[in-house]
């Protein structure tokens, strides 16, 4: 049975290049096969979508438009796609492997990273993201499992297949919002938006965990760290670590502000500022100038200045907790990344820096609002406040009743029935396993169906029992030698096998079109969708006639049947009437009716014969040889060594025997 593409595709050969090998990573949309491009010779990473995403028209639509865009990106730090296709039902690309690990293992296996290789890998990623951002690409996945490290030292960003054009819609698909949790910008969990900014965030999420072995925001569930993500400020990392220089504080605060718009606009900005502090320069932040407030003196830290034009910090949306001039302006040296935090910083409190407002004279503050007026604005405020509360509670409510406990069954027929139990359970079903039943499409242990069906909408943690197949249903060949062909076909569609494909065998004792034998032979067990191969006897073989004469081919083949098509043979030397050459060959079936043409010798040329009436024998004899024929001599006496005579005279066929006579003639003789 053919089962090619019907089950896992490890060993199986897509679209007849793409030859998958062993699984190498599963992940939420796609599992990641090694393989092999059988037309360049060359090591692959085959990524295949999950059956029930490449089912979805729409997003396959979406993936091979993005899966397009992606192949156009050329950047050392980006993973190359090489192609994209369907085969079947399963939904591909074929990308650059890189032998190595993930950020994610480098990390789980050393907790956290020294300042320079952190900002070794924040590089590279950034850079790869800086050419995607210009191509109008956003990534919108960024985190330690996308980010490769490959054995010679070589960073690059994988999996944009969480990519959309910029070009394109900003916006998630509907009710869905894709990537990991602990790397999602404030407005991708509010909004739904995306833009460079939001591959910013992660890449400053990131950076922060490389420097701390932690990720920022943790909580029990994913809602808790969307939580914190929106209304909590990332962290200094020296807050975790006292001893990191405070201007990777600035870094982390730079490309993580909860407002978008007081981020770095790309990753190429990002990269710039990263640039700046290997060099121990100041960070180019931000990119506009602003008119800064008149800074209040109460309000600032003993000692400190007010921070020059252009300076004033990142203290991006109301509540969150300033950063010092000094802090994300202070110089750092390369060599002071490896060994202590620059002296004479100013390291920031948690506390947020309230700056008093003044009057355009640098006078007394303004006068603060009536009392009452700023009680009703309170009262009012927490009435809607309320009403905002229990309206969202009532639609989350309802949305969970009616839409948010459901889900749909995944497609997983044709995948081994472990495949399928396991892909189920990751979706957080319970798994049952049926009695197998016979199916002739799917080989014994592939999964026929699941009850619910496929696309059917249950209730999130349901029982699903998986079908598997015994294997086709095996049927014993019958008997059919013997049997005229269209006969013994008809006998094995009666037992319910499919009757294949017929050759023929030559056979001096079974007449032709009678069946000799079948493929399994008769008796064996055979799956029912596979056809049975027929073997028929072609009748007697057709005989050599080359070097017979014309009258035994045209004696056959009036007894047997057959036409014969004579056509005369160019530059025979053989005798007349001699078969020098036939077709068919000899020995292969020779049908009834079937035309043989045979070649046929119309002799040798004529040759005209010189007189050698009075020449010497030796001389006779060279001379007729000369021309092609044989000679042969008599001799007439004792005496005289002259022809006399010789026979035949005038023409005879080139290789014939000339007979000549020498000596003395005899009283009466002469020629």
């Amino acid at each position: 049975m053919d089962t090619t593409l019907a089950g896992q595709p490890a060993g199986q050969l897509l679209d007849r290049r793409y030859r998958v090998e062993s699984s190498i990573a599963h992940g939420g949309m796609a599992t990641v096969y090694l393989g092999v491009d059988t037309r360049l010779d060359r090591t692959v990473a085959i990524k295949i979508m999950h059956a029930e995403l490449a089912a979805d028209q729409d997003f396959v639509a979406r993936f091979i438009r993005e899966a397009r865009s992606v192949a156009q990106l050329s950047h050392p730090n980006v993973v190359a796609v090489y192609d994209q296709g369907a085969d079947g039902r399963h939904l591909y690309l074929a990308m650059e492997y890189v032998r190595g690990r993930t950020l994610r293992q480098l990390l789980n296996e050393r907790g956290k990273l020294s300042p320079r290789e952190s900002l070794d890998i924040i590089e590279s990623v950034l850079a790869g993201l800086a050419a995607a951002h210009q191509a109008g690409i956003v990534h919108r996945d960024v985190k330690p499992e996308n980010v490769l490290l490959a054995e010679d030292g070589r960073v690059k960003v994988a999996d944009f297949g969480l990519a959309r054009s910029m070009a394109g819609t900003s916006h998630t698909k509907t009710g869905v919002l894709m990537g990991t949790v602990a790397y999602l910008a404030p407005e991708q969990l509010t909004a739904s938006v995306s833009d460079a900014r939001s591959d910013v965030y992660a890449a400053g999420v990131m950076l922060f965990e490389m420097l701390t072995g932690h990720q920022p925001h943790t909580g029990e569930s994913a809602i808790a760290v969307a939580y914190k993500h929106v209304n909590e400020t990332i962290p200094p990392p020296s807050a975790v670590l006292p001893e990191l220089p405070q201007v990777l504080d600035a870094l982390v605060a730079l490309g993580t502000s909860r407002d978008p718009q007081l981020r770095p606009a790309d990753a190429g900005q990002f990269l710039q500022a990263v640039g700046q502090v290997r060099k121990g320069q100041p960070i180019p932040w931000p990119p506009r100038p602003q008119q800064p407030p008149t800074p209040d003196p109460r309000a600032m830290p003993p000692g400190a200045a007010p921070a020059p034009f252009g300076q004033e910090g990142f203290r991006g949306i109301a509540g969150e907790p300033g950063i010092s001039p000094s802090a994300q302006l202070a110089p750092i040296q390369p060599a002071a990344l490896l060994t202590e935090p620059v002296a004479g910083m100013y390291r920031p409190s948690n506390q947020t820096l309230i700056v008093g407002r003044h009057s355009a004279d640098g006078g007394e503050p303004a006068p603060r609002e009536p009392r009452l007026q700023r009680w009703l604005f309170s009262r009012r405020l927490v009435y809607l406040l309320v009403a905002v509360v229990v309206v969202a509670l009532i639609g989350g409510l309802g949305w969970w009743q009616l839409v948010g406990r459901y889900t749909k069954v995944p497609q997983v027929t044709g995948l081994s029935a472990a495949a399928a139990g396991a892909e189920l359970r990751d979706m957080g079903f319970t798994v049952k396993t049926g009695a197998p039943r016979l199916d002739n499409r799917l080989a014994k242990g592939e999964v026929v169906a699941t009850l619910p069906a496929a696309a059917a909408r249950v209730r999130k943690g349901s029982s699903i029992e998986i079908i598997s197949s015994a294997g086709p249903r095996m049927i014993a060949v019958p008997q059919v030698s013997g049997q005229p062909l269209a006969n013994a076909q008809a006998a094995l569609r009666r037992a319910g096998l499919t009757p294949g494909a017929v050759t023929s065998q030559v056979s001096a004792t079974i007449a032709a079109g009678i069946v000799i034998s079948t493929n399994p032979a008769a008796g064996a067990s055979w799956p029912q969708p596979q056809p049975v191969k027929i073997t028929v006897s072609g009748g007697p073989p057709l005989p050599n006639f080359v070097g017979q004469q014309q009258s035994v081919a045209e004696g056959w083949a009036a007894a047997n049947g057959i036409s014969l098509n004579e056509q005369p043979a160019a530059n025979s030397t053989q005798p007349q009437g001699t078969i020098i050459r036939q077709s068919p060959a000899a020995n292969t079936p020779a049908t009834k009716g079937e035309v043989v043409t045979i070649y046929i010798s119309p002799g040798p040329p004529q040759v005209k014969i010189p007189n050698v009436d009075g020449e010497g024998v030796l001389a006779a004899y060279r001379q007729l040889r000369a021309l092609g024929f044989q000679v042969t001599s008599q001799q007439s006496g004792p005496f005289g060594k002259n022809v006399f005579n010789y026979s035949p005279s005038g023409q005879a066929p080139k290789g014939s025997t000339i007979t000549v006579y020498w000596g003395l003639p005899s009283i009466g003789g002469g020629g």
